[in-house]
């Protein structure tokens, strides 16, 4: 979710800016959660032949789609920690 939010908020990032914004990730994961959301059709992956090599990754349709309903999670999380945080 973590992911999806930052490439919703920013539209397009190089894999490096995605490791920055997300402390204490490592690139194997990063690599990992990237490739399981490219193949589920949620990120795209856009490779710039240049030296040296640029990678960018953005949301698909797919993707941009499922952000209100991460975004009901979110709201629906907040509203229940709010009002109960000894009943889990």
């Amino acid at each position: 979710m973590v992911i999806i939010f930052h490439l919703f908020d920013r539209s397009v990032l190089r894999f490096s800016e995605l490791e920055r914004a997300i402390p204490g990730v490592s690139q194997k994961m990063l690599i990992q959660q990237l490739r399981g959301m490219e193949n589920d059709g949620i990120v795209r992956r856009v490779v710039h032949h240049q030296m040296p090599p640029k990678v960018e990754y953005g949301l698909t349709d797919w993707g941009q789609a499922l952000c209100p309903a991460l975004d009901a999670l979110l709201k629906w999380a907040a509203a229940r920690g709010a009002t109960d945080q000894t009943h889990y």
